[in-house]
């Protein structure tokens, strides 16, 4: 198995990209193919005494910087070391393909280099979110601000599959997001879904509220990618204030200090359930190959889970889930 990594996506890059490709490549018993500029990807490499003898290198000339349209990636642009690393993909010269660049770039790459899957209108940014049980997962995250209702019901398809293969999450519960619970709320895109998605082959619970998600009420939360977008950024908001103040609290005074240290294990244990870097990063659903968007200030610990991200969705064959899935539906509406 190969997974390609473009080697200058994030805030990090080529550093923290190469951290922690190596040891991936080294845990995970994998082929890692990092896709850049050589000479700096060496020269950093060296600089920071990382043997990278046994990962391979596709040269690229230039990075697509975040603030860039992102149709350059398939314009101005294809010779950016996002758009080589995709292309790479296309032609079977890698199994799955990780990012932290720009997301508006990623998913124009995605659909137009590496194509979506047949029969799906939009891939979709799938986002692992912590809640008060087992994991939920949100999508759209952020790569389709206005959706048509018969979006959402393939967003709760293939996110079904995913938490079901990957989680390992028996008939997952799939929530719409909602400003209520009940059945006649919210807009024309979230009425119709609503019907939608109670006749779709999925495990459908219902409206979802945002005060319900991090209680873990439902395991796939759907929505538009501008809705979807602004929940994951209050949550990752939240969490690192309630990160600063737990730590502003545990440190304010002797006493606080003294009962920190009875309370760390269960403090850690709390930090690690709020930190994105535990999970890797978004897989972008609907995708004839896996696609990976990392957080775009991903350490090396965060790059390191998200190869492993890349590897579990290419072993499970997610994607052929996925399209078994679609299919069943389109000829279900047939009959």
């Amino acid at each position: 198995m190969n997974i390609v990594i473009d080697a200058f996506g994030g805030d990090n890059a080529p550093l923290e990209v190469i951290k922690g490709a190596v040891d991936a490549q080294r845990d995970f018993d994998i082929d890692v193919t990092l896709v850049g500029d050589e000479n700096k990807i060496k020269a950093c490499a060296e600089e920071n005494n990382l043997d990278i003898s046994r990962l391979m290198i596709k040269h690229a000339d230039t990075v697509i910087d975040v603030c860039e349209e992102p149709t350059s990636v398939i314009k101005g642009k294809k010779d950016c070391s996002m758009a080589v690393g995709m292309q790479l993909l296309a032609d079977g010269e890698g199994d799955a393909f990780v990012s932290a660049g720009s997301t508006g770039a990623l998913v124009v790459g995605a659909t137009f280099i590496v194509k979506r899957l047949k029969g799906i209108k939009r891939p979709a940014l799938a986002t692992i979110l912590p809640t008060a049980g087992a994991p939920a997962m949100l999508l759209d995250s952020g790569a389709n601000a206005d959706c048509r209702p018969e979006m959402l019901v393939q967003f709760g398809i293939m996110g079904s599959a995913y938490m079901n293969k990957i989680l390992g999450v028996d008939s997952p519960k799939v929530g719409l997001a909602n400003i209520g619970s009940e059945e006649s709320k919210g807009r024309e895109l979230e009425l119709e879904a609503y019907k939608q998605l109670k006749a779709a082959p999925v495990n459908f619970t219902g409206n979802i509220e945002a005060r319900q998600i991090p209680m873990g009420d439902c395991d796939v939360v759907v929505t538009d990618g501008f809705s979807g977008n602004l929940l994951l950024k209050l949550y990752e908001g939240m969490a690192k204030f309630f990160s600063g103040e737990l730590k502003t609290l545990l440190t304010k005074d002797f006493k606080s200090k003294l009962a920190a240290l009875m309370v760390m294990g269960n403090v850690r244990e709390f930090k690690k359930k709020v930190d994105y870097s535990e999970y890797g990063g978004a897989p972008l659903l609907g995708t004839a190959k896996p696609v990976i968007k990392a957080h775009g200030s991903s350490n090396a610990k965060a790059f390191y889970n998200a190869i492993r991200q890349a590897k579990q969705f290419t072993e499970t064959k997610v994607i052929d889930e996925i399209a078994a899935a679609v299919e069943s539906m389109k000829n279900s509406q047939r009959q």
